[in-house]
């Protein structure tokens, strides 16, 4: 049976002319519609329906020539299904009878209507990620016997996961997933520029891939050209709103980069940054970065890299001015290392998993330049000398909060406001264990990632990527 109750194509089955609102559904004085679907009577109010858009069938309920007997307009579809996209429409939100229906069923339903774009938004709102609710929900399961190595979230909550030479995409509702095979023997950095499409790097394969996922095959290779004439293996990738950053090293080993590329200029060498050449032991110049942060507040590139070496681990952050390519600030790290690093935009700070201690700590970028020494998080204690306790964890930042992968178990890092501070080191952070007593434990936590209102997270010998979601936004 079609959809309406005549065979005429939406485009003229409902006229998008409003001056022509003069029909017995449409009740000037109080500004309500009244429409026929699948038999039963729903009223809303016009101001409602142009929430969905003017190129939307919604829109066009105003002047509907598919009427019924009643003059009211009349459409053939799920009752129950529009009930909750006009719960939609009024809300922002889908109410939690929703929970009852296949997500296919309603995505499919919202694409007729034409507000598959709010059915999206609606359900990777960033505002509804509640970090302290949050509960592992589901596993997406990955083909074949290989663990992930990287992962790459979008803002609309889609997810990429790599492992071995494959990467597998799971849309934001998670449940239509494809595999892509690539030349890569094993992918080591991934990084979303849409949902569709990635960039793509590995530590033992020469060239940054753009790779289109959606039609399966490689939009362009990015190579490095070093003095050696070597291979160009990519070591770390970021982005800001206008640039892809990519670390670089060639394939001897004795020197390595950062290329800045153009995004909207069709990834065109907009300057090189960080070249370095290694003679003899200079430790410091072959260190190679392995992570790229770009802070917009202070409008730098922050490169950290660290390297095991026979006095231990060492390091370097530098924050680099891509417009006149020098480093405008650089950290040493000697003592107690970084397992892993990142920067919070919102909290104006470094943070750090120390590699042998294990604690948390971090440097305030409100003095910025003014390097003094790290704050510790927690309880300070003495470095396990040789235990390294922090290897192996990963540190990320996503909002105002700091989510450390301490081995199996994550913690959630959060700044108690106490009022003006006089000096950086009287910040309060409080910390907490997330997820419920089953969801503690287990293999220790190699990535994690953030899109939209979910929480990614891979770890160690297992080939599922674990979904934490807050209990009170799920379907």
């Amino acid at each position: 049976m079609p959809p309406f109750s005549q065979s005429t194509p939406i485009s003229n089955g409902f006229s998008t002319d409003h001056s022509k609102i003069n029909h017995p559904n449409h009740h000037p004085s109080t500004n309500v519609i009244t429409i026929d679907v699948g038999g039963q009577l729903f009223q809303t109010t016009k101001e409602t329906l142009t929430l969905a858009g003017s190129e939307t069938l919604f829109s066009s309920l105003f002047d509907s020539s598919n009427q019924n007997n009643n003059g009211v307009p009349f459409i053939d579809r799920d009752p129950e299904l529009f009930s909750i996209l006009l719960s939609l429409l009024r809300t922002g939100n889908l109410p939690s009878k929703a929970k009852a229906f296949d997500i296919q069923d309603i995505i499919f339903e919202a694409k007729f209507y034409g507000i598959s774009d709010l059915l999206v938004e609606s359900q990777s709102n960033p505002s509804q990620f509640e970090a302290f609710d949050l509960e592992k929900s589901v596993l997406l399961p990955l083909s074949g016997r290989d663990s992930p190595s990287a992962i790459a979230t979008t803002p609309n909550g889609s997810l990429h996961v790599s492992h071995g030479s494959k990467i597998t995409s799971f849309d934001w509702s998670l449940q239509r997933k494809s595999t892509t095979l690539t030349n890569f023997t094993a992918i080591d950095s991934l990084l979303a520029l849409s949902p569709k499409i990635v960039a793509a790097g590995a530590t033992d394969f020469s060239g940054l891939q753009i790779l289109d996922l959606d039609l399966g095959f490689v939009r362009q290779t990015l190579n490095w050209e070093n003095v050696t004439k070597s291979s160009s293996t990519v070591q770390a990738i970021g982005i800001s709103p206008e640039f892809l950053f990519t670390s670089f090293e060639s394939g001897r080993r004795n020197s390595n980069s950062i290329m800045v590329y153009d995004l909207k200029d069709n990834f065109k060498v907009v300057s090189e940054i960080s070249r370095n050449e290694i003679f003899g032991a200079d430790l410091d110049s072959a260190i190679p970065s392995t992570k790229l942060n770009w802070v917009p507040s202070l409008n730098l590139l922050m490169a950290s890299g660290s390297h095991s070496g026979p006095s231990g681990v060492s390091g370097n952050i530098k924050f680099w001015d891509i417009r006149s390519g020098k480093a405008v600030w650089e950290i040493k790290e000697t003592v107690d290392c970084f397992s892993d690093i990142t920067v919070s935009d919102t909290l104006s700070a470094v943070f750090k998993i120390g590699v042998n201690s294990g604690e948390v700590s971090y440097i305030d970028l409100r003095n910025f330049g003014s390097y003094k020494s790290w704050n510790c998080l927690g309880d300070t204690r003495k470095v396990n000398n040789g235990k390294k306790e922090g290897f192996g964890c990963k540190i990320e930042s996503h909002g105002n909060q700091i989510f450390c992968g301490k081995q199996g178990e994550l913690e959630l890092w959060t700044e108690v406001l106490m009022g003006s501070l006089k000096y950086e080191k009287d910040r309060i952070f409080r910390k907490n264990v997330l997820g419920r007593m089953k969801d503690l434990g287990g293999n220790r936590i190699t990535n994690m990632g953030f899109g939209g209102n979910k929480m990614f997270l891979t770890r160690k010998d297992q080939q599922f990527v674990e979904v934490w979601q807050s209990s009170g936004r799920r379907f």
